[in-house]
Formats: C-alpha cells, structure tokens, sequence
C-alpha cells in the first residue's frame, strides 16, 4: 500500500471555534453551511482564525488508451492535447473562473500522446503518451502507478512552500469518465451500469453500448485486484493517479482540498480508500450531472455546496464554488460578535 501520514483534523479548538461562530450578530445557525466551512477549516488550520493562502487549482491532464480502439467517447483522442492548448492560452471555462476569483491555475501533461513546447504554465511530468487499452490489459504498471502517484505529490509540495494552503483539483481527459466509472465500480461496489454516464455526450445507446464494454474490462481485471494500488494500475488514467498523489499529500499537508466533480471524486474514492483521513480535508463543490457522482458522494457521506448541473470538469466546479468558502473564512474573521457591536442576545 502506498504509504501516507495523514492524521484527522484537530479537535482541540473545536468547541472555541463553535462559540466564536454562535456568538457572531445572527441567529444560530442563520449562516446554515457557512458556518459549516468555517468550522472545518478552522479545524484543518487549527487556528480561530483560519486564512485561504494563495489558492490553486491544478489541472492534469492524460490519455486514455481504451479510446483508440473502443466507442467510449464521441470525442477523439487529439481533443485532450488540444484542450490543454485552450488552457494555456487562457480560453477555457476553468481559465475564465480561476480569474474570476484570483484563483492560481497550473496545468500537468500528466500523459498527453502528444508533445508539448515549454511553457510557464506547463508542467512536464508526462508518465508515458497515454496509458494502454485497458480492454486488453492493464492501463499501466506498478511501477509507472507509483511514479505517477509520487509526481502528483512533488507537484502539490513546491505549490504548499510556495504558500498555498487551499487547493483544487481538476481534470483534462477523453475517455476518462470511463476510467473514472470502473473506479466508482470497485470502490463502492456498484454495479458498472449504475457509474457508466454520458461522458462528453454519448447517447442512449452509446451509453449501454459503454457499459458493456466496461463490464467486460472489470470481468477481465477482476480477478487480479486485491488492493487501491491494484485497481488504480488496471484501470487509472495518469491524470487520475497523479491527482489521486497530489490528494493524500494535500492533506498530509494539512491543506483545504476542493473536491469537483466525478473523475476527481473517483481520484478521491481510491485516496480515501489509501487513508480515510483524507476526506476531513475535503470540501465537496458541487455534485454533478454525470450518473454516478450522487452516488459517489453518498458513499463518501458528502454533503455538496452547489447543484446547479455542471457536468464539465476541468476543476470548474471547485473555482465557481470558491467565493462561497471565501464568504465562510470572511464571516469568521471579521463579522462582530453580540458584545463587540452592543448588541442584545436573545
């Protein structure tokens, strides 16, 4: 198992930061899932007085082998190269939100089959051009899990001394949807049929036609996985197990983690599945029009800020959900208390 140290988030000011939160200028509880943030975060910071550092949202981005050879996405596969072109000349969705909200953006050719020139805002740590078809074999070695995992934790560790302490993940793969579903399958034991969703826009029948394939991809691999580390080398995408790195030592890190939308909590199943501890540090954005996320997030006992039928990726829901934690942290800090604006308690 890959090794993680993640402790649960302190208790030690809890009921200090529920006063400070119940004595603020407002009925209790008026502030409904606000005061629900502040209290965790706080709780993460362990402080009274908790602050969102330099937030970043990193994007990654991989191949998926299956889809040069399978219909599982009516997209080729150059639009994942594509894409991130988009992104690092500022034109997509994710770009247009992180600037919205003075969100740092960093992009990671985690396995694009494509070459890249240098770029500021590019990272290299491409595993290998794509991973393999996974209809026929596994999608990588153990070897290449366990870099790809290491790289997602390196990246999340400059940003951290760099002064980051709130992060997002998002995502940039055709045919990830499909990694994303096999993930959702074993870790909570759901049939494939019930996580096989529409991905970038497959019909009826392309989404039966999907599930099928994919119960013969799980009817195939089923046998030889034992553990995360076994279901992330049969069926990952490199984007998927660099995020899930990025993840665990996000919150070995005692960091704040924006959960987005369906690929990313398939990364997040198979982290909390390495250490439960994990999700403490996670804040749920949005929950997604992608069969299969509700029930994800149920299993993960989760509780959504957004449901307004964002089924994208890229991290989109993490920046559009941000204000809202940022209104959290604000309230916390800087609204009065009862006896600090002479106001009478009922």
């Amino acid at each position: 198992m890959y090794p993680t140290n993640i402790t649960p988030i302190s208790t030690t000011l809890k009921e200090a930061l529920k006063d400070k939160i119940d004595f603020k200028t407002k009925p209790l509880g008026a502030l409904g899932v606000l005061e629900t943030i502040a209290l965790q975060i706080g709780q993460i910071q362990n402080t009274l007085t908790p602050i969102l550092s330099k937030p970043s949202i990193v994007v990654f981005a991989g191949d998926h082998g299956i889809v040069n050879s399978k219909p599982v996405s009516p997209y080729p596969q150059e639009v994942t190269q594509q894409m991130v072109l988009n992104f690092l000349n500022n034109g997509a969705a994710i770009n247009v939100f992180c600037n919205q909200n003075n969100i740092d953006l960093t992009i990671v050719d985690a396995g694009v089959n494509a070459n890249f020139e240098e770029n500021d805002n590019l990272i290299h740590a491409k595993i290998a051009k794509g991973t393999k078809d996974y209809s026929i074999t596994q999608a990588m070695t153990t070897n290449d899990c366990l870099l790809a995992l290491n790289k997602g934790k390196q990246i999340v560790t400059k940003l951290f001394k760099e002064g980051t302490n709130t992060i997002g993940f998002g995502e940039m793969g055709i045919g990830n949807t499909s990694s994303a579903a096999l993930l959702m399958s074993y870790f909570t034991n759901t049939p494939i049929e019930d996580c096989v969703g529409k991905g970038t826009g497959l019909n009826d029948d392309g989404v039966t036609k999907k599930g099928q394939i994919l119960r013969g991809v799980l009817d195939l691999h089923e046998k030889n996985i034992q553990n995360s580390m076994d279901a992330l080398t049969a069926f990952g995408g490199f984007e998927i197990v660099m995020m899930c790195g990025a993840m665990l030592e996000a919150a070995s890190l005692k960091m704040t983690i924006l959960i987005d939308g369906f690929i990313v909590t398939a990364a997040l199943l198979a982290a909390q599945a390495i250490n439960k501890n994990i999700v403490d540090y996670c804040l749920f954005c949005h929950t997604s029009g992608e069969q299969g996320h509700e029930q994800m997030l149920s299993f993960l006992n989760a509780k959504p800020l957004l449901n307004i039928g964002l089924r994208l990726g890229e991290g989109t829901g993490s920046a559009i959900a941000f204000p809202i934690v940022k209104a959290a942290v604000s309230f916390l800090n800087e609204m009065a208390t009862f006896k600090s604006a002479n106001v009478s308690e009922a």
